[in-house]
């Protein structure tokens, strides 16, 4: 009992409950959890918003039924999306409320979901899968250019409907140890490269012109673009048809000119010629090109020819091998031209250095075959150090001590909102394993003899052990801080976790750990 009246003690305790609160374990939280919800979609339109992206797993809206079905995991979920039929209304009951949805593509509700988090801690691409990207700017760029870069970025991923997402500027090591480029690394959770290649390697400079004059572009000169129902979607004109090389289907979707815009495009019309072709158009018809390339051509009626029109409508085409297919690729292709007129270009001109994709199933089996592996290293490792002293009372110490490290540096992470990838679990594993030699440091100096001579002062023993320990610590320190910027910063993930634990372990369990082996040695 006299361990438990320690300042020491006592502070660690503290320490382990507030990891708790922050960590906020909670194993029966089940349902779908909402990650995006697509602006305009059905959801979107029920009132359905997706979350913050600094928002605490635990804090996140949780489907728990669908039309009085209970959606217990993402299972469930998929079950009840697949057996719905088209032109439906449902119901979905979350833990902040209830929605009303009219459906008509089963297969396209707005939302992506993910299984129900159990805990605050955030998970790395790494563990919960999605996209990552490397991108780097064509030509070295200023530090307020890469801040404009990145929230151009963000706006322009956020309007496609995707938030949660990291995106951080990234600088190698100057040579020779690396290439010193620039880049911004960008990981969306749940995303496919298909959702987000194309979105983030182009520049996404959007010109319209006609007889080479250019009338608007994406960004400032556009006030509005329509992406409800009634004035965006399939074309119901067009529709979709069956070719020799597969389907093909036509988008429509208005925007709104600023009224500088529409000037031009009344000056660039206003001596243009009758088609001979036919007499209801022009004769040069309105381009449209997306990053230099044409993306569509419009017919320009008469009747505009010299007006200051700020309503246009922009069409588009999508395939593919079914119907299907083909209408999910072509409102795919509207979402992604609407989101570059709403956003306009990125400030400079970038590349994809690399792209990875990682499934979840790789991330579950890692963190099941890390759990075993770290519980079989922690018996391990009290048995040979019961075995080597003779003493429960160390062995139970360090193994406790152990625990208590892992659980304050999640809660930690929990806390700062920061992910827990694979390269930070290695940061865990180093963690545990310079404090188990701390802590054996400790032990040694305190239950050993000097040599030669008799038992000498426990305090002295002490200040000889945390000697090492403060200068093996400080070493460890500025060794990972290369690794902050090495590669990327693609090991960043591992150097601050190394850093927050073995800081943790220092001026937390070491001390605690030191008036417990004092209590032993008394």
């Amino acid at each position: 009992m006299n361990l438990l009246r320690k300042p020491r003690v006592i502070f660690l305790l503290v320490c382990l409950l507030l990891a708790i609160v922050a960590i906020h374990p909670n194993p029966f939280n089940n349902g779908a959890a909402i990650r995006n919800v697509a602006a305009n979609s059905s959801a979107s339109f029920a009132g359905m918003e997706s979350p913050k992206p600094q928002a605490p797993p635990m804090s996140r809206e949780v489907i728990t039924a669908m039309n009085n079905l209970p959606i217990r995991n993402l299972d469930d979920y998929d079950t009840f999306i697949e057996n719905l039929p088209a032109n439906t209304s449902i119901s979905i009951l979350t833990n902040k409320g209830a929605y009303t949805l009219r459906i008509e593509d089963p297969n396209n509700l707005g939302l992506t979901v993910y299984e129900a988090p159990k805990t605050n801690v955030r998970k790395g691409l790494d563990l919960q899968g999605g996209t990552r990207v490397l991108l780097q700017p064509k030509e070295p760029i200023t530090a307020d250019e890469m801040d404009l870069l990145i929230e151009s970025m963000r706006q322009r991923l956020n309007v496609y409907g995707l938030s949660d997402l990291v995106i951080r500027e990234a600088n190698d090591l100057p040579p020779p140890l690396g290439s010193g480029a620039q880049y911004v690394v960008v990981e969306i959770a749940g995303a496919t490269q298909e959702e987000v290649k194309d979105l983030l390697a182009q520049q996404g400079k959007f010109e319209a012109t006609i007889n080479n004059v250019t009338t608007f572009r994406g960004g400032d000169d556009i006030r509005n673009v329509c992406r409800s129902p009634d004035c965006s979607g399939l074309d119901p004109n067009q529709g979709c048809f069956d070719t020799s090389q597969g389907w093909v289907c036509s988008f429509r979707f208005s925007i709104t000119l600023s009224q500088e815009a529409a000037q031009r495009f009344a000056d660039a019309t206003e001596t243009l010629p009758t088609s001979a072709e036919d007499a209801g158009y022009l004769q040069d018809k309105l381009y449209l090109y997306l990053d230099g390339a044409q993306v569509d051509q419009l017919n320009v009626a008469t009747d505009l020819r010299g007006r200051v029109v700020t309503d246009i409508q922009i069409t588009g085409s999508g395939t593919g091998g079914s119907r299907q297919d083909a209408a999910i690729n072509t409102l795919q292709n509207m979402k992604q031209l609407q989101t570059l007129l709403i956003t306009g270009s990125l400030p400079v001109e970038i590349g994809i250095a690399k792209l990875d994709t990682i499934s979840p199933q790789l991330g579950e089996e890692f963190i099941k075959n890390a759990f075993w592996v770290g519980l079989i290293a922690a018996i391990s490792v009290a048995g040979v150090l019961y075995a080597y002293y003779r003493r429960f009372g160390v062995s139970l110490a360090v193994t406790f001590t152990m625990l208590c490290e892992v659980l304050m540096l999640f809660g930690l992470a929990a806390l700062i909102g920061w992910n827990i990838d694979i390269a930070g679990i290695a940061g865990i594993l180093v963690t545990v394993g310079m404090g188990v030699n701390d802590q054996v440091i400790i032990t040694d100096e305190t239950l050993g003899k000097k040599k030669g001579g008799p038992i000498y002062d426990w305090k002295e023993r002490f200040k000889k052990a945390f000697f090492i320990i403060m200068a093996a610590y400080f070493t460890s320190v500025v060794s990972m801080i290369p690794l902050l910027f090495a590669g990327a910063g693609l090991l960043k993930g591992f150097a601050i976790t190394t850093i927050l634990g073995i800081s943790i372990g220092v001026f937390i369990t070491r001390p605690t750990f030191a008036s417990v082996i004092e209590e032993i040695t008394k």
